[in-house]
């Protein structure tokens, strides 16, 4: 004879219920593939801090995180279906302008403390105003980088031509190339990157693109249309998860420090100084500045990218935001 468990069939009704309503919660996360347009940049990386914190996880989505070089790769990978989220600038709504199947939801930050212009360790440039006439290496034509050096030559009175972009790529290595060979004269790149030369003596700060411009929606949130079509309650979590991280990263500075050394591998010492360049850029409601939006029109103008008169209110929604 076996003896009883004390476990009726109710309960054993309650216990199976429970348990397959645990999976099915577990397997109903939206996986989303999210895409940066680099691997680095803080007007990009609280997709990972809000990863690690399982602040995604908690608003029901799952990310697979992919790492691009650069916007226009980025925008790319929207276009064709590989991407469901990108994690970018304000410059790739040109591509919205063009007909890309895609949309920006957030203007994430305003400001771009976290872009620099690097030199090299022993250059003899000790200010904005010896750049004039100077080459200054990019990304790539046509990009946020690109534009922020036509934007010096300009807010500084040198005219089109005060300066000459060079698309170079990014990272270490490349800057590193770049100075020693003497390709450039400078570098606008990433800010974390100058600070950790400036401990090896291969390279510094000059200034951050902030110090000479204003708001200029330099990290932008987009959206494929296919996501928005079938799934726009993915988008609007997605939304209300950054926003939650950028609050949390806000008042943890320590912590935050110490998760994006992690993901980043500079130091913690560099992404200290790093921290307090650019938490201020981070906007809190994700909506998009007016002062942003001329500046990026601006850009499209003067980089070429859009051919006519762009209306910046088709390339942009905030249908998605927190009510």
């Amino acid at each position: 004879m076996i003896a009883s468990s004390g476990r009726g069939p109710m309960a054993v009704i309650v216990a199976t219920a429970f348990f397959f309503f645990a999976g099915a919660s577990a397997w109903a996360d939206t996986t989303l593939n999210v895409g940066k347009a680099s691997p680095t940049s803080d007007a990009i990386i609280p997709v990972n801090v809000g990863d690690e914190l399982g602040i995604f996880k908690k608003h029901g989505l799952d990310l697979k995180i992919v790492e691009f070089g650069g916007g226009s790769k980025m925008a790319q990978a929207l276009v064709a279906g590989a991407i469901d989220i990108g994690d970018g600038a304000g410059t790739e709504m040109a591509f919205v302008a063009k007909g890309a199947p895609m949309i920006a939801v957030c203007e994430s930050t305003s400001t771009a403390p976290f872009l620099g212009i690097g030199l090299p360790w022993d250059s003899p440039i000790k200010s904005l105003a010896d750049l004039k006439g100077k080459i200054i290496g990019v990304s790539s034509p046509g990009s946020f980088s690109d534009w922020s050096g036509h934007e010096l030559s300009r807010k500084q009175g040198w005219g089109e031509n005060g300066v000459t972009t060079v698309g170079i790529g990014n990272g270490a290595v490349t800057y590193l190339a770049a100075f020693r060979t003497h390709q450039v004269d400078a570098v606008i790149g990433n800010t974390a990157q100058f600070l950790a030369f400036e401990q090896t003596k291969d390279g510094r700060l000059l200034a951050p693109v902030s110090s000479y411009e204003g708001k200029v929606a330099s990290g932008t949130l987009f959206a494929s249309n296919q996501l928005i079509a079938s799934n726009p309650a993915a988008v609007r979590a997605f939304l209300a998860a950054w926003m939650e991280t950028v609050d949390y990263m806000r008042a943890h500075k320590a912590e935050t420090v110490k998760l994006e050394s992690k993901i980043n591998q500079f130091n913690e010492d560099v992404m200290s100084r790093e921290y307090d360049l650019t938490i201020g850029m981070f906007t809190k409601d994700c909506r998009f500045d007016p002062e942003s939006l001329a500046a990026l029109k601006r850009s499209f103008n003067d980089l070429k990218l859009v051919e006519g008169d762009v209306d910046m209110s088709k390339l942009y929604t905030d249908a998605y935001l927190p009510k």
